[in-house]
């Protein structure tokens, strides 16, 4: 596994690149980070992507797996049902302290999704949220996905926007949970777009909205 290699520093957090990374490994991590952080540690934002793997919720249903064929099915301590990550897919993880930025876990939520919708936006793409599946959508069809823990106020897991992915394996699942869901990433709707770019669109997405 990759060190933690920080690039930058935004107005609210640490920002480090992980690279390509297996999930199990960062997922302790940031469960080690979350219960060994003080009052003072500084929240950070871990970009990377995992390989292929599918990761089950708190609330994650086994019928919910159609067909995992070899990849790895990992039950996990975020929310929400089950997905899948891959390589192609940029992954953002929010171990940030919620209590001392005066939200609530809502309100993460919605700065999250608010953050895909302003980098897609700028690429002149016209993103939603839904009320009744979290995420964001591209005419109906889901590109960002999210997932939050929180624990002694501060959360850590985050959102995961497909960019250029295999999205074959999304069809071996109900994505989140919902039978049928359509998912989509940059690459099917037009847009190129590298893993480094879509990590500093990102960045400054978040920013203006933590501000």
């Amino acid at each position: 596994m990759k060190p933690l290699n920080t690039f930058c520093k935004i107005v609210i957090v640490i920002v480090k690149d992980l690279g390509l990374v297996e999930y199990q490994p960062i997922c302790q991590l940031m469960q080690d980070f979350t219960a060994n952080r003080a009052d003072n540690t500084e929240d950070e934002l871990w970009l990377l992507e995992h390989s292929p793997v599918f990761t089950q919720g708190t609330n994650g249903k086994d019928e919910h797996v159609l067909s995992a064929g070899s990849i790895p099915v990992i039950k996990t301590d975020r929310g929400g049902q089950v997905t899948y990550h891959g390589p192609g897919q940029l992954i953002a993880y929010t171990l940030f302290d919620l209590r001392r930025l005066g939200i609530g876990i809502r309100e993460m939520v919605s700065r999250l999704e608010n953050s895909a919708i302003t980098l897609l936006d700028g690429m002149g793409i016209n993103a939603q949220v839904r009320r009744d599946a979290p995420g964001v959508y591209v005419d109906g069809r889901k590109i960002a996905a999210l997932g939050l823990r929180v624990k002694h106020g501060a959360c850590y897991h985050g959102l995961s926007l497909n960019v250029d992915m295999d999205l074959t394996p999304f069809s071996y699942i109900n994505p989140c949970g919902y039978p049928g869901m359509e998912v989509i990433d940059l690459k099917s709707l037009g847009y190129n777009m590298t893993m480094d770019q879509a990590k500093q669109k990102f960045v400054s997405a978040l920013d203006s909205r933590m501000q």
